[in-house]
């Protein structure tokens, strides 16, 4: 560019940075500022800069980052000042400083590169050229890191991946001097097909939609992603549209809103414009969407699913019972795989049934598909049903027990989205209880009650000399896991206790139910509005099912014991202990014999222990202790792990002893501290009731009766004889924390529990 071109250019035409960079000169500079720069064109009668100009001129420190300076060049240009005018003032005034400003850099860039957007597997170009008197030297930058092999002005990408996306710069540098380009963006759309089958260079940097939006629909909760893309030089500006209206912050490409609500749907669009100057500005619109947001509520899904599970069969007043914890054990399992939340519990006393019930309500919120599962003793009076805790007395009268439909009237409190009732008890009137309770229910379409009995009749389990399910679970366990409405699951069960030889006529299930809309336990969980509540209750449930970690003890003598655990229920632990390692020359070992009782704990094998269906998954050569009813453990649990041995260096076959103490806390059920008697009122007060004196006939006939009921005795297809909940004793591990190889050595230690 000639000196002269440099002169004619007008001032209104100088680059922003130029005259910013100048104005910041005249308006700091007091005796050759931008005052005697005004009074010198002022007496120039071609521009003709007045008094009034001047005091216009003034008025701009008042505003905020206002510039005299700016103001009187503004004034000059719109007047035909041309930089070769103000370079001459400059000179008359004196400021060289400002005069350096106009005259040209010894290295300057004159072609800045564009930002660009293109379609991945297109070619990428990127220019910047500059002059200077001697030779000149380009490097580009991708961020801060420099691009291989970028020596020349031209930056070229054949063909551009996704990958290529991002921010360039590029630095030239001569002799004596260096300047950096402006920061450009490469926005790399990944296209399936190109633009109507055309190459980016065919466009001519014209702007063009290739990735249009889509419909989508979404459930309440869900997070909102719509994508659009267009390509084009300069890169283009994005704007989204709900009904018409701008979005607020949706600016760009892709546009998110997380967690959506309802009344976020609507018809999307996009406004795509490129950056260039407004005069020449192109807009284009894509393609209107319609977003639909289904509320969970309406469609069938969950925020969430929980369980509780009780199982009462070592009943101190009454006749024990057996398959309640085959029963549990199953049910918990199958639960788990719908993604319910489950607390399954064994052997609960009045008190801790009404504070396991108060944790299970904590977990329940708005939209929550609840289940309560009780086997045990029960009966059922004017159309309440009442669970009988192992400690009631006999007779027991209805304060000793919790009503269920009160149960059910808590949590339709909490907006429950299904209340699930398996009540696996017998129903016999209990004539001794004169009491009408009143419980009034919200009228909802989301409860279900199955019955394992009819009204005034008796629920069977099946006796043998193993371990079965009781009548009821036989059958649910095989249906538990349909993809069907939870009323349709019960009356497939119905019909298959139906077709049971040993039952017919004498247990048949019975459903009550005020469902309206297909709910199934195989609904998904749709997180809802109250993502933190979720959080909060999810660690409230996992704060009552955290296994103590497995852990290694060292005695001095060079032995190593390792530790694991495991649940079978949210109240039952079992330790497993065995030798990882022991001295070479003890010559022999045995347990040492602590104040416990043998047949209860350091058993050999799991079967000793009562563990039988998953005893091939716990370690063998192990002892093993089961350790039950925990929510009793007022303090944390302390055991001793003791070890005796003999060395064959040692004249006499005296054994030596060594001890270690372990505490692991307080594990599972036991940090809820449901001993704690009447810990909170909810469950209590509804349940209380005005009662008298009573014995159900379902529990006060011997032995005889509840081996041959009704009409004498009855065999079974397997050979299993039909009785009321018979006595037994077994223990099911659910999971565990360690899977340990099996080993050679013999343990030998013991435990002795502190409690």
């Amino acid at each position: 560019m000639s000196d002269s071109l440099e002169r004619n250019t007008k001032i209104s035409q100088l680059k922003e940075p130029l005259v910013k960079k100048l104005c910041e000169v005249l308006d700091k500079s007091s005796s050759k500022g931008w005052r005697k720069l005004g009074e010198i064109v002022g007496s120039d009668r071609r521009f003709k800069v007045s008094s009034d100009d001047m005091e216009m001129c003034s008025l701009k420190v008042l505003e905020l980052e206002g510039s005299p300076s700016l103001m009187l060049l503004r004034l000059m240009g719109e007047r035909g000042c041309t930089t070769g005018h103000l370079m001459d003032y400059l000179q008359t005034l004196g400021n060289q400083d400002a005069l350096q400003c106009l005259k040209p850099p010894a290295l300057q860039i004159v072609v800045q590169p564009q930002s660009v957007a293109l379609i991945c597997g297109h070619n990428l170009r990127l220019s910047c050229h500059a002059v200077c008197k001697s030779p000149v030297q380009y490097q580009w930058f991708k961020y801060n890191q420099e691009v291989p092999n970028s020596l020349s002005p031209d930056l070229v990408i054949s063909p551009v991946h996704l990958k290529d996306a991002g921010f360039y710069i590029c630095r030239v540098n001569s002799v004596d001097a260096f300047e950096f380009s402006q920061w450009v963006q490469v926005d790399v759309l990944n296209v399936g097909v190109s633009y109507g089958g055309q190459s980016y260079q065919s466009l001519d940097g014209r702007m063009k939609v290739v990735i249009q939006p889509q419909s989508q629909r979404l459930h309440v909760g869900e997070n909102l992603q719509l994508e659009c893309g267009a390509v084009g030089r300069p890169i283009p500006r994005y704007q989204w549209h709900r009904n018409g209206v701008p979005i607020a912050n949706a600016s760009k490409r892709k546009l998110t809103i997380p967690h959506v609500m309802q009344d976020q749907h609507g018809r999307y669009r996009c406004e795509i414009s490129s950056s260039s100057s407004s005069s020449n500005c192109e807009r284009m619109w894509t393609n209107e969407v319609d977003v639909i947001i289904d509320d969970i509520y309406a469609i069938g899904g969950a925020t969430d699913k929980v369980a509780l599970l009780i199982g009462n069969l070592s009943y101190q007043n009454h006749p024990q019972l057996k398959a309640p914890m085959v029963d549990v054990y199953d049910l918990t399992n199958l639960l788990r795989q719908l993604n319910f939340k489950v607390v399954s519990l064994l052997d609960l006393t009045e008190s801790e049934m009404r504070n396991a019930v108060d944790e299970f309500l904590l977990l329940l919120h708005k939209g929550v598909y609840g289940l309560l599962y009780y086997a045990g003793h029960g009966y059922e009076n004017y159309g309440n049903s009442f669970m009988v805790p192992v400690d009631a007395p006999n007779p027991y009268r209805s304060a000793n027990c919790l009503c269920v439909q009160s149960i059910l009237k808590l949590m339709q409190e909490k907006e429950t989205g299904l209340n699930v009732f398996l009540l696996d008890m017998c129903r016999k009137r209990n004539i001794h209880d004169d009491s009408t309770p009143n419980i009034v229910l919200r009228v909802t379409a989301n409860i279900v009650f199955g019955y394992a009995t009819c009204q005034d009749a008796e629920a069977f389990e099946l006796s043998s000399s193993g371990f079965t399910n009781g009548v009821f679970v036989k059958f649910l366990k095989k249906r538990l896991l349909d993809d069907e409405k939870i009323t349709v699951v019960l009356d497939r069960v119905a019909e298959d206790m139906g077709q049971f030889d040993a039952t017919k006529g004498k247990q048949a299930l019975e459903i009550r139910s005020s469902l309206s809309e297909r709910r199934a336990l195989t609904d998904p969980i749709l997180p809802g509005d109250s993502a933190d509540l979720l959080h909060a209750h999810s660690r409230q449930w996992a704060k009552a099912h955290e296994l103590p970690e497995s852990m290694c003890l060292n005695f001095d003598c060079g032995a190593q014991i390792k530790l694991g655990f495991a649940a079978e229920f949210s109240n039952v632990l079992v330790i497993y202990t065995h030798i990882v390692k022991k001295p070479e020359d003890m010559s022999s070992c045995q347990a040492h014999d602590l104040d416990v009782d043998p047949k209860e704990m350091n058993r050999e094998t799991p079967e000793e222990t009562g563990i039988y269906l998953l005893s091939s998954c716990l370690p063998q050569h192990c002892l093993y202790t089961r350790l039950s009813s925990l929510q009793k453990l007022r303090e944390e649990l302390v055991f001793t792990v003791c070890l005796r041995g003999t060395f064959a260096s040692m004249d006499d076959d005296h054994p030596v002893h060594w001890t270690k103490s372990v505490n692991i806390g307080k594990p599972l059920i036991a940090r809820l501290d449901l001993h704690r008697a009447m810990r909170r009122n909810s469950c209590l007060q509804t349940c209380m009731m005005p009662h008298s004196p009573s014995h159900s006939p379902c529990h006060s006939p011997g032995p005889e009766h509840r081996l041959h009921p009704h009409h004498g005795s009855l065999q079974a297809q397997d050979n299993n004889r039909l009785s009321p909940h018979s006595p037994g004793r077994l223990s099911i591990p659910i999971e565990a924390t360690d899977d340990i190889d099996e080993l050679q050595t013999v343990f030998i230690n013991s435990l002795q529990p502190q409690l």
